[in-house]
């Protein structure tokens, strides 16, 4: 009973609940993260995408038994190696399906709109978008575009036109790096078939998965560099002004919020040299999890970011 409970825990992969966490990102800037109703609201949000993102990894799942027998680690996932039933797996999903949307009708009803049509993407990546060349990566980048765009119309605070180009290249070039290493893994491991195991691998090779990675790393970078200079965050800040000479007043309203290029940077360089050095990159919550001077970049990063707009800014 234990083996199986502990089974249907692989099939949920709670380990990738982390990228619901982008469902946060529109009342962190918008200086809300400690308004409770809102935060309510939004944290209601993340559980329901867990809720979603669950049922439909399963649905991929059962719709890959086939080809994940044939990869190298996915023939080890709980339906392709038997240890949980299908039949159990169809009906966790559709509970897991159910249940989510009855609660994310309860919200809003944009929020509502974005969780169906997150749905139907995905539904439709695990049917035939997955078999075809870049518009595999687009439906795998969209999953993090539509968690942001939730967390804004759960709460209601708008992200900013910087904000939500930075959120689409960083998801773009996330969803390359998951190709480049199924690519690199699959060609390094004998017998395996790229074609069999995954369609649209077939069509990319190396040189055009490295450019597409350049562009978006860059275009993230450059994006999120934009936002920091131009973003006015608001929310609750310490009054520092009242404990520092007035000469000093104007040091205190520079945008701060630009020291957080630093751990960006370091952060994309790295998920670079896993990519390219050690050949992950193919599970991006595994790589975070894994890997302690990215997570270490991350965590900074996010505690900056708090730090500086609700306690530095102007």
């Amino acid at each position: 009973m234990i083996k199986l409970l502990f089974n249907v825990l692989r099939l949920l992969r709670p380990r990738q609940w982390i990228k619901n966490f982008a469902v946060f990102a529109s009342i962190t800037f918008a200086g809300e993260l400690f308004n409770p109703p809102v935060f309510s609201n939004v944290f209601y949000a993340f559980l329901i995408f867990c809720g979603l993102s669950s049922a439909t990894y399963i649905v991929n799942d059962i719709f890959d038994i086939k080809k994940d027998k044939l990869h190298p680690f996915k023939r080890f996932r709980p339906l392709a190696h038997g240890d949980v039933p299908v039949s159990f797996g169809i009906s966790l999903a559709i509970l897991l399906i159910i249940a989510s949307l009855s609660f994310a009708h309860n919200i809003t009803p944009t929020f509502f709109a974005v969780t169906i049509l997150y749905l139907i993407i995905q539904f439709l990546y695990s049917v035939f978008l997955k078999s075809l060349a870049v518009v595999d990566i687009l439906a795998l980048a969209s999953g993090y575009i539509l968690r942001v765009y939730g967390g804004e119309f759960a709460s209601g605070y708008h992200i900013s036109v910087w904000l939500l180009l930075t959120t689409i290249s960083i998801s773009l070039f996330l969803a390359i790096g998951k190709r480049r290493s199924e690519l690199t893994l699959l060609s390094t491991t004998k017998d395996a078939n790229i074609a069999a195991t995954r369609k649209s691998l077939s069509h990319y090779s190396e040189r055009l998965l490295d450019v597409y990675a350049s562009i978006f790393a860059t275009s993230t970078f450059i994006s999120y560099s934009l936002f920091t200079f131009l973003e006015n965050p608001g929310g609750f800040r310490l009054s520092l002004i009242t404990f520092i000479p007035e000469s000093l007043s104007g040091f205190f309203e520079r945008k701060w919020l630009m020291i957080t290029i630093i751990p960006v940077v370091y952060g994309l360089m790295r998920y670079l040299q896993d990519i390219y050095e050690k050949h992950e990159g193919e599970s991006p919550e595994r790589v975070l999890l894994s890997d302690k001077p990215l997570l270490f970049a991350v965590i900074s990063w996010a505690l900056l970011v708090v730090f500086l707009i609700y306690f530095v800014s102007p």
